[in-house]
């Protein structure tokens, strides 16, 4: 047990000072009254008056109901019924005599301690004195007493005044508790109680005033009083019990562990009236030990090995409901032997549940934090060395990169790589390797300073972040002295090894974040390698990466998730007649911020990205759509549609064009897929298996660019085309270039060989139609005729009269040519009018 602290023993000794005080008071009017009385001297029925109210005042204070405050028993009795009787019938110096005696009489039956008995003796002889001289002020009492209640009423309320004047304070001192508080409990039912016990003494005294002999049953009737009283105290105290509980059980629903058990000892305190208590738990190898009282914690730490006191303390151990396990225990102290009711240890078993259940919860929550920590720790941080990971790195970093955050000074990035790394895994192992990125770690962390953040990449590649310095040329500085703590030899089981490295510096801000600094870093580091140097910084011109089509493809998934992607359709004409024969749709990127973006920034991307599907899907739908609405209008074209070679590997693509072209209404000649030879379209059999699937449906496949590969003829021979298109370069340079001109002529010869129709692409000038009809095209694409336009302006074009679509003015006059069945005649639909469009030579 631990031992008194110095608060509880000067209230001790104020509790000393106060008993000895009211004691005092107490011996001045007893011996006051001994020598009034014999002074005075006393007659029989004086005499026999005394002895009958000594015996009653015996009998009033024998009937108590005790309750407990702390280690202290108070008696709440009928006394200062029969004191105000006696005040009464008596002169004041008997009165206070009898008092005395009945009062010492009643005490010397229960086994109290002196200081107890000393106050117990002393209060009722003040508070009879007290009643008997404000009778005796107020002009004594009527006769009979009944005539007038005041003098009565207010003897009774100076004694219940002197009464609460004494006893609250030494409550007070003895339990720890305020005077406030002391006061405030029950109130209610004492001035309740006080008010029937005045009643009591009245009607005692009419009864004696008018029959003598009905004094009698004034037992019985108190009896019956006390025994209501005593019922209604007790209801009110186990009412009062329960509430508590359930306060206190609902203040330990709580997470954290000190928390529950300060609640619990402060909430216990008060709930057993208990002097002081402890809780000791032992859980998951963790003991601690909380002592306390209602008001204060005095101790919180290890446990006190010491055995407690059995006879002054109430123990029980707190054991879990399902599995049984002892958490600890919980123990009630009292200053002096205390024996708790039934309803009190019941009570006492329902709190050590529920404290145990909370102290459970609160070590369970308190692992999960623990867990929940250690996971964010590993999450930001490198297993092997213990440093901070990328994870980290990039959060720092653009902390440091926020100038709203307050960030000062310059930030500059660290990439370093250690040289031959790969070596020392190879001779000794990856434990030595091992080793030695530890070692690397300790040494770089050492001489960072406070504003510097040390980090693993991964691999034998570290990363440190430089914060807040005065000037850019200090990184550099920085990167040089981080550099030179590795060139002490590395002890790796006994074996000095020599560590270098190589690193690169990047400064922010830039566009770009936490990922282009890395990358610049990565850059320089790289380029510090390349150059036989230790250290380099970023420069721009050794930057050859493409940054913007990095941003663009980090674009596409939203571009494609909110279809953005729209069609332009540019015609393809006959160079004869100037009549359309077909369209080609080419995908154009409406960013909402960015407006246009040039198709070459982002096919590229969509071709290596998962993006490919949902791409041609919906450029299928759109260019698809766009014939069906000119179908509508009478003009049979069909749309040629770019389809990339990986999209070849799809099995699902053949479903696919189905799907779409059942969902226009389309057949399948309603489409052209152009195709750019590849490695992809020469050398897989899963393309064939594609091809030949699409070439059913009844898709003509056209070969794009033709020329331009390195495989065309291989290609020839096993794709199923229809349609060559010659590449636009050949056209532009042909007037010029008699080798463009002969690769455009082998084109053509090719194309009348195994009948295709040949189309030859970017057409700009009249000299070159005129040029590639003489060469025997009779197709062709380009601005001379019709740029790329939107569906609206197609339809417009076909609107703008009944005849036949002319993009230029015919080479020749229609009446002069023979024309020859054409592989393709998409022309116009006879309208009402009966006019019938060109055929595609």
């Amino acid at each position: 047990m631990a031992s008194q602290t110095p608060a509880p023993q000067q209230a001790d000794q104020q509790l000393k000072l106060l008993v000895r005080f009211v004691a005092l008071i107490a011996g001045a009017v007893v011996l006051v009254a001994v020598g009034t009385a014999a002074s005075s001297g006393v007659d029989s029925r004086t005499a026999l008056q005394a002895v009958a109210l000594t015996a009653l005042i015996t009998f009033a204070s024998l009937t108590s109901v005790r309750v407990r405050v702390g280690s202290n028993n108070l008696d709440v009795t009928w006394a200062d019924s029969a004191l105000l009787i006696a005040a009464v019938l008596l002169p004041p110096q008997w009165a206070v005599l009898c008092a005395a005696v009945g009062i010492t009489i009643e005490k010397s039956t229960r086994k109290l301690p002196p200081i107890k008995f000393v106050f117990g003796v002393a209060k009722g002889i003040v508070n009879c004195a007290v009643a008997a001289v404000t009778l005796a002020l107020a002009g004594g009492a009527a006769d009979p007493p009944l005539e007038h209640l005041g003098p009565l009423a207010l003897a009774y309320l100076a004694a219940l005044i002197a009464d609460e004047m004494t006893i609250i304070p030494v409550i007070a001192l003895a339990t720890g508790t305020s005077m406030r508080d002391r006061f405030l409990a029950d109130l209610d039912l004492r001035l309740g109680s006080a008010f029937v016990r005045f009643a009591v003494a009245v009607l005692t005294l009419a009864v004696l005033g008018a029959e003598p002999q009905l004094l009698i049953a004034i037992p019985a009737i108190v009896f019956s009083l006390h025994l209501t009283y005593r019922g209604r105290l007790r209801a009110r105290a186990e009412r009062l019990a329960w509430q508590q509980l359930a306060e206190a059980t609902d203040a330990m629903n709580v997470v954290q562990m000190e928390t529950v058990l300060h609640t619990a000892v402060r909430n216990g305190a008060r709930l057993f009236s208990a002097d002081r208590v402890e809780i000791e738990v032992c859980l998951d190898g963790v003991q601690q030990s909380v002592h306390g009282t209602q008001s204060a914690i005095t101790y919180h730490g290890r446990p006190d090995q010491s055995p407690a006191d059995e006879a002054t303390t109430a123990v029980v151990p707190l054991i879990g409901d399902n599995d049984g396990e002892r958490v600890g225990e919980l123990r009630l102290c009292f200053q002096v032997p205390v024996a708790l009711s039934e309803r009190e240890q019941f009570t006492l078993r329902a709190f050590a549940g529920a404290l145990c259940t909370a102290i459970r919860n609160a070590a369970s929550y308190a692992q999960l934090e623990q867990m929940a920590g250690q996971h964010q720790h590993d999450a930001t941080h490198d297993l092997l060395t213990g440093l901070p990971n990328r994870r980290r790195l990039q959060l720092d970093t653009e902390d440091a990169l926020d100038r709203k955050r307050g960030g000062r000074g310059v930030t500059a990035l660290l990439v370093l790589d250690l040289n031959h790394f790969k070596d020392v895994n190879d001779a000794l192992g990856h434990g030595a390797g091992d080793q030695v990125l530890i070692a690397v770690a300790q040494r770089l962390s050492a001489a960072a300073g406070d504003e510097t953040l040390v980090t693993r990449l991964g691999g034998d590649e570290f990363a440190v972040l430089l914060r807040n310095l005065p000037a850019p040329a200090l990184a550099l500085y920085q990167a040089e002295h981080l550099l030179s703590t590795l060139h002490e030899p590395v002890d790796v089981d006994g074996m000095p090894l020599v560590v270098s490295a190589s690193a690169g510096v990047a400064t922010g801000p830039c566009e770009g974040g936490f990922v282009e600094l890395l990358r610049r870093a990565d850059i320089a580091m790289y380029q510090a390698k390349r150059t036989g140097r230790s250290v380099a910084a970023y420069a721009p011109d050794n930057d050859t990466a493409d940054r913007a089509r990095l941003v663009v493809g980090g674009m596409l998934p939203r571009a494609v998730a909110e279809k953005e992607f729209i069609l332009q359709f540019q015609p393809i004409v006959d160079l004869a007649s100037g009549e359309p024969i077909s369209a080609e749709a080419l995908a154009r990127w409406q960013h909402p911020d960015k407006g246009m973006v040039d198709p070459r920034s982002f096919l590229g991307s969509i071709e290596r990205s998962g993006l490919l599907t949902a791409f041609t899907d919906a450029v299928l739908d759109q260019a698809l759509a766009g014939a069906a609405r000119w179908r509508e209008l009478g003009c049979r074209w069909p749309v040629a549609v770019n389809i990339s070679p990986r999209s070849l590997l799809d099995r699902r693509l053949p479903a696919l064009v189905t799907r779409r072209l059942d969902d226009h209404g389309l057949p399948g000649d309603a489409l052209v897929l152009e195709l750019t030879e590849s490695h992809t379209v020469s050398q897989l059999d899963i393309v064939d298996k594609v091809l030949a699937e699409l070439a059913e449906l009844g898709c003509m496949i056209a070969l794009d660019d033709f020329g331009t590969g390195y495989s065309s003829l291989s290609v020839l021979s096993r794709v199923p085309a229809k349609e060559l298109k010659i590449d636009r370069s050949f056209v532009t340079q042909m007037e010029n270039t008699p080798s463009a001109a002969a690769v455009v002529r082998s084109h053509l010869e090719l194309g009348r060989h195994l009948d295709l129709l040949v189309v030859a692409e970017g057409v700009e000038r009249d000299s070159q139609r005129h040029m590639l009809w003489d060469l025997g095209c009779t197709a062709g694409q380009g601005h001379l005729f019709a740029k790329p336009m939107p569906i609206e302006e197609v339809l417009a074009l076909i609107s703008a009269d009944d005849g036949p679509v002319r993009l230029a003015p015919p080479l020749h006059d229609p009446n002069a040519v023979v024309r020859m069945p054409a592989k393709r005649s998409p022309g116009r639909t006879p309208r009402a009018s009966g006019t019938t469009g060109s055929n595609g030579g």
